[in-house]
């Protein structure tokens, strides 16, 4: 490895504890030895969401295996402001574009639901459940968000905590202006964020009509133009984390 090169990180379902030896997956393996070009003794950090990030090193390489030695924990794991992403599913580039960023941004949790307008592909869970690994991995997250199964949005309502308000990305241009939400959250001190976003040709008028009856439910305009959902998703994410994200807290790096 080339002395200026950083440490690979990887996302690993194991418990992490000095002395502990992790075989990472195949896919892993394939990944550190054969692109990353990495052997034994080379450093790499592992992470779980759980226990920290621990720095390791690669002790035993196969053609098909790799196991790590962790040494020492390098960042100890925290709480972070809860932020959660409920989305209507799009084509499956944008979904997995809506996850990886959503990911890099600080969303804890990750809600597909569906709409009357909803002309997504099948979700699956475990294969967006990898690419937010993947994301946490890039951005240096200690945490991968939790990827839910896809709930009918009047479901996903119907079952909202209580307490708990909810931004509705608005393509009518009917909502407040999102910089003014956000300054009051902000001002709030707010540790916690929900936003909705709907699908590819936006909410029905049933269903902007039940979202604006909810008392939970606050409506949010980003601007005059029309949005993709994709675009709509990165943009809201964005000014919630300038405004009220974790950056504000010490303890999130």
């Amino acid at each position: 490895m080339s002395a200026s090169a950083s440490p690979l990180r990887l996302f690993v379902p194991d418990d992490l504890r000095s002395g502990a030896e992790i075989e990472v997956s195949p896919d892993q393996a394939r990944y550190i030895l054969q692109v990353m070009r990495r052997s034994t003794d080379d450093p790499l950090l592992l992470f779980n969401g759980r226990d920290g990030e621990w720095r390791g090193a690669l002790v035993h390489t196969g053609k098909k295996t790799a196991t790590v030695h962790l040494n020492v924990q390098t960042r100890g794991q925290i709480t972070e402001p809860e932020l959660i992403l409920l989305f209507a599913p799009v084509k499956r580039t944008a979904t997995d574009f809506i996850v990886q960023k959503a990911t890099e941004l600080g969303v804890t949790a990750v809600h597909p639901v569906i709409t009357s307008r909803t002309n997504g592909d099948r979700i699956k869970t475990d294969r967006l459940t990898a690419i937010a690994a993947e994301a946490a991995e890039q951005c240096r997250r200690i945490s991968v968000p939790q990827i839910f199964t896809p709930v009918p949005l009047r479901e996903a309502v119907a079952n909202w905590p209580a307490g708990r308000v909810l931004f509705v990305m608005d393509e009518t241009g009917g909502g407040d202006p999102i910089a003014q939400i956000m300054t009051d959250s902000a001002a709030q001190n707010a540790d916690t964020a929900a936003f909705v976003i709907g699908p590819e040709g936006g909410f029905s008028d049933t269903e902007l009509d039940l979202l604006r009856a909810l008392p939970f439910c606050r409506l949010i305009s980003l601007g005059p133009r029309i949005l993709r959902a994709e675009t709509a998703a990165l943009a809201a994410m964005t000014c919630w984390q300038a405004l009220c994200g974790d950056w504000r807290h010490p303890a999130v790096k």
